[in-house]
């Protein structure tokens, strides 16, 4: 695992694992909060409801006091009653009434009960339910808890209710909720604690992933500003490289033009000149000698070409004094002559080379014969430089048999000629591209306008 990314992950784990410490507080302390919060609301729920249901058999016991006044006592019974099933609120609210023997006198959501006797009327667990009813009634009037079927659903639900006495007609008048109406306002508030709870962790994990994101994104940002600087760098530790070779091209370059190359041809005159003097001297004993100098002198001319041919390749003095077309055109011509492949050079003298531009272009172009007389079987070859758009291209193409560019690259020395060309291209910040196949191979550098200028 490389160090930049070991350090991204020492800097985002402690984050999420901070985030996530606060998110579980958070919900520990949500939920905490929440239960306080039902604790403290429910009292008070139950208080509001018990105050709601006494105020409800006020009313009712107001409305009926009105009807007292009426002078036929039943007919003012029956519109107490009416008027008393007609007081209902909601699904399941409502009054019923029953006389202080227990026998049902109203009851507006089961009709089926009025008139009957429900004294003996026992829950399940075998508890008296109108009995209870109407004894907290009798004692001034109140709360009870008890078991009755809900007419919406038909189950047996707990409900409290709230009784009251009506005196002179002896009736217990009361209403009540069923508790499940309680639970169901308590589990609405846990569900919205819980939602709000939720809604917080999701804040949460969102500030989470946006601040790992921003973390991830300074890193990469780092990263790449750090690679940025390396490859910089690098390209300039290669220029520099390319350029102390190109230094010390010249000075062997001069040394052998300047030095070895002037000793040689000062010994190539001075057996010329004995070559002169024996052939004046016209001895028959002399023969063999003058013919061995004759030889020497051979020699000695060859040695010089081939020195010349060194010190030109290491650095052209031509590319220094005219420019890169001249120096192409030198390049083209000495190797059609050596190699019998017609070469072609066509470039804009217009263009203004850099320095270094120039002699990495050169160089492309020399390790490119170099290649083609090597390895094409090439008939002729073209050397093309031109304007390109802003910038500039170099085409080399030739008409040999073609290699597989991959196959080259894996060889072990195959492919260092082409590596070499690439990175002198791509270290100046061009582009360079290499095509082959059965009709030949081309090869381009191209560099944009930027390059032009350095």
């Amino acid at each position: 695992m490389q160090l930049r990314l070991k350090v991204l992950i020492l800097a985002v784990a402690p984050l999420l694992l901070a985030i996530a410490a606060v998110a579980a507080v958070v919900r520990i302390e949500s939920r905490a909060l929440a239960e306080a919060e039902l604790a403290a609301v429910e009292p008070v729920l139950i208080a509001a409801r018990k105050a709601e249901l006494q105020h409800y058999v006020q009313l009712a016991l107001g409305a009926v006091e009105r009807l007292h006044r009426q002078g036929d006592d039943g007919a003012a019974r029956a519109e107490a009653l009416a008027t008393l099933a007609k007081l209902d609120y909601g699904r399941d609210g409502y009054f019923f009434v029953y006389d202080l023997g227990g026998r049902n006198l109203m009851h507006p959501r089961q009709p089926e009960l009025v008139g009957q006797d429900l004294w003996n009327l026992r829950d399940p667990q075998g508890t008296p339910t109108i009995q209870r009813l109407i004894a907290q009634a009798r004692s001034g009037g109140g709360f009870v808890e008890f078991m009755w079927q809900r007419p919406s659903t038909g189950k047996l639900e707990r409900k409290l209710g709230f009784v009251a006495l009506e005196p002179k007609w002896g009736w217990m008048i009361g209403t009540g909720i069923y508790l499940d109406d309680l639970a169901e306002a308590r589990a609405r508030i846990d569900r919205e604690a819980s939602h709000a709870i939720n809604a917080t962790l999701g804040l949460i994990a969102a500030i989470a992933v946006v601040a790992a994101m921003l973390v991830a994104m300074g890193g990469l940002a780092l990263n790449l500003s750090d690679q940025r600087d390396a490859e910089a760098r690098m390209r300039a530790l290669a220029q520099q490289v390319v350029r102390s070779q190109e230094t010390e091209r010249a000075r062997v370059a001069r040394e052998l033009h300047d030095g070895v190359s002037q000793w040689l041809v000062s010994v190539k005159y001075m057996f010329e000149s004995v070559q002169v003097r024996l052939e004046a001297l016209r001895h028959d004993d002399l023969g063999p000698a003058a013919e061995s100098l004759a030889r020497g002198i051979t020699r000695m001319n060859e040695v010089l070409r081939e020195i010349r041919r060194i010190s030109h390749g290491l650095r052209p003095a031509l590319l220094d004094d005219l420019g890169l077309a001249p120096a192409l055109e030198q390049m083209a011509g000495e190797f059609s002559a050596r190699t019998q492949i017609a070469a072609l050079v066509e470039a804009d003298r217009s263009i203004d080379f850099p320095e270094v531009l120039a002699t990495a272009l050169y160089r492309v172009a020399q390790e490119a014969l170099a290649n083609v007389e090597r390895h094409a079987g090439a008939h002729s070859v073209s050397i093309c430089l031109e304007k390109h758009g802003a910038g500039i291209r170099m085409r080399i193409r030739d008409d040999g048999h073609g290699f597989d560019p991959a196959l080259a690259q894996d060889q072990p020395r195959g492919g260092l000629g082409l590596s070499s060309m690439r990175e002198r291209v791509e270290t100046l910040g061009g582009r360079f591209d290499l095509r082959s196949g059965a009709q030949g191979t081309t090869i381009e550098a191209q560099f944009t306008d930027a390059a032009l200028r350095r």
